[in-house]
């Protein structure tokens, strides 16, 4: 055998799926770790080339592969929009450095959505997680509680022994929060399919909740809850007779709607519920300022840089005016309102909204618990949003484009296509008579 086909085999292994995955995983969770320890130079380094041999395995694999289901096509085109911002950006080296480091992350996820399926995925991720939550609350015990004293360059200030808040290995508190609810759907998902013991299985799930509770995260409880709410949902529809599962689906669609508005006009009292004011207040005075902004360039926004971190206008302008140091929106939706525009935002909607229904449908007829987890995590992505912007950067960027990826892989028009091409019939059947 050649060397490049000892390679490409090589590249085209179950074994390299999988040491690819799990390193992919633990660099795009570890990426504060790995800039503050290193630099960002370091990550971004890392991120390309883990992108350039994601590139290259699906090369490997491309007599597998179908070009046309590749990737969804509101995802595609909202990547190819944000290069497309490049031309009415006013810095446009700084947008390319931005564009780029979205695509490595989606060029790593679309790789890991076509070389694993949804349960090796749903491994990975909770072996990776369970590693780092492990550590994670083994430096905060050692900061906090043996030595006492804080480790600055991680920024943990070893507030453990007094009941938090907590940050581990993730840079925030907010970040731990939404990385142990992750945890916690996937750390179920695995106990329910028998992935893991269950002695893991409780210490899984124990460590999760710990570290949720002690990030003393407000947006912990909104997650729980809608996680919880969403859960008890898709229980109800996957037990629902075939005959009556239409009918539940609209009439939980409409409880849910509802509650939304319940929530919206009770937002207020909730807020001092969560003991949220102060942080909310902050949210409220960033958004109407960014909205000032928004107004100026409505359509097109002002250029995807993804963090703020560069220090280029308009962030920069809107950190001055209120004497902060934000480095994001602390709200998916309005970065991507800021930086795309409105075209930007309903691309996202769509591929978000689209991604939900899709998965939730597979979810409900699908005898295994395992297709619960894409719907599930993509619910607290869009939770998550309206709090905090980890959706369109690092990790969280790289689970929405997985789990987006995921739902687009059945119930797509392209199953059509690919089926006249082939032969086969796209239907999606409910295995054991559900």
């Amino acid at each position: 055998m050649t060397p490049r086909r000892q390679l490409l085999s090589l590249l085209a292994s179950a074994e390299f799926a999988r040491a690819y995955t799990l390193t992919a995983l633990t660099a795009a969770f570890l990426s504060f770790v790995i800039a503050r320890l290193m630099s960002p130079v370091t990550l971004a380094t890392i991120i390309s080339a883990l992108s350039i041999i994601g590139l290259a395995m699906l090369l490997a694999r491309r007599d597998e592969l179908s070009l046309l289901r590749l990737a969804p096509t509101s995802l595609l085109g909202f990547i190819a929009l944000g290069l497309v911002s490049v031309v009415w950006s006013e810095n446009r080296w700084d947008t390319l450095t931005g564009w780029f480091t979205l695509f490595g992350y989606a060029i790593i996820a679309i790789t890991i959505g076509h070389v694993r399926d949804t349960l090796q995925t749903v491994r990975a991720i909770g072996d990776t997680l369970r590693w780092l939550l492990t550590i994670s609350l083994g430096i905060e015990i050692l900061s906090g509680v043996l030595l006492d004293t804080p480790f600055a360059i991680l920024g943990i200030e070893g507030n453990l022994a007094v009941g938090g808040p907590i940050q581990g290995l993730f840079g925030t508190r907010n970040m731990l929060g939404f990385i142990a609810v992750l945890a916690l759907i996937t750390f179920v998902i695995e106990w329910r399919t028998q992935s893991i013991t269950h002695v893991v299985g409780v210490l899984s799930v124990s460590l999760g909740v710990f570290l949720a509770l002690f990030s003393a995260s407000p947006t912990v409880l909104v997650l729980a809850a809608a996680v919880g709410v969403a859960t008890s949902a898709l229980t109800i529809v996957r037990h629902a007779r075939p005959a009556r599962r239409l009918t539940v689906q609209w009439v939980l669609g409409a409880m849910v709607a509802i509650a939304l508005a319940v929530a919206l006009a009770l937002r207020h009292q909730i807020i001092r519920l969560l003991d949220a004011g102060s942080d909310f207040s902050t949210r409220a005075d960033l958004w109407n300022v960014i909205l000032d902004f928004v107004a100026q360039q409505p359509v097109t926004g002002y250029g995807w840089f993804g963090s703020w971190e560069r220090g280029e206008y308009p962030f920069t302008y809107i950190n001055f005016l209120l004497s902060d140091h934000h480095r994001s929106a602390l709200n998916a939706y309005f970065d991507i309102l800021l930086q795309l525009g409105w075209i930007g935002l309903v691309l996202f909607l769509v591929m978000g909204g689209v991604a939900i229904v899709r998965s939730w449908l597979m979810a409900s007829v699908r005898h295994s618990v395992v297709y619960a987890w894409t719907p599930l995590v993509l619910i607290t992505l869009a939770v998550e949003s309206m709090f905090e912007s980890f959706a369109v950067t690092g990790a969280g960027w790289l689970l929405l484009v997985l789990c987006v990826l995921r739902a687009g892989q059945s119930r797509s028009w392209r199953e059509n296509i690919d089926a006249a091409q082939t032969g086969a019939i796209p239907t999606l059947r409910p295995e054991n008579g559900r």
